[in-house]
């Protein structure tokens, strides 16, 4: 079986695309590398990151998932307590509303 070329001849040239030789060619640099190493770095600099290799155990382990749903929690018991607020918020000025357009007639 052939080795598929990565390089086309201009010969054939699509319609619309100029046969420019660059359009049909494949680069060897990534794109957008430079802007992935700048973003590399720029999280280093904002954050704080400790990164370890080494292997976990098994109570290692427990003891990160448990912090996880722990704040996981919190964080939706904060979000049902604000939903439950600006809920009963809604309804109050709704009342509000009704009962100020009920004496207006």
């Amino acid at each position: 079986m052939a080795r598929n070329k990565r390089r086309h001849s201009t010969g054939f040239g699509y319609i619309g695309f100029g046969n420019n030789q660059n359009v049909f060619n494949q680069y060897a640099n990534k794109p957008f590398s430079s802007l992935k190493e700048k973003l590399n770095s720029e999280t280093h600099l904002h954050y704080q990151l400790n990164f370890s290799n080494k292997k976990l155990t098994k109570s290692e382990k427990e003891v990160i998932k448990n912090k996880i749903r722990k704040a996981e929690k919190i964080r939706m018991r904060k979000i049902i307590f604000i939903f439950v607020f600006v809920f009963i918020l809604i309804l109050f000025v709704i009342k509000l509303l009704i009962d100020s357009f009920m004496s207006n007639l």
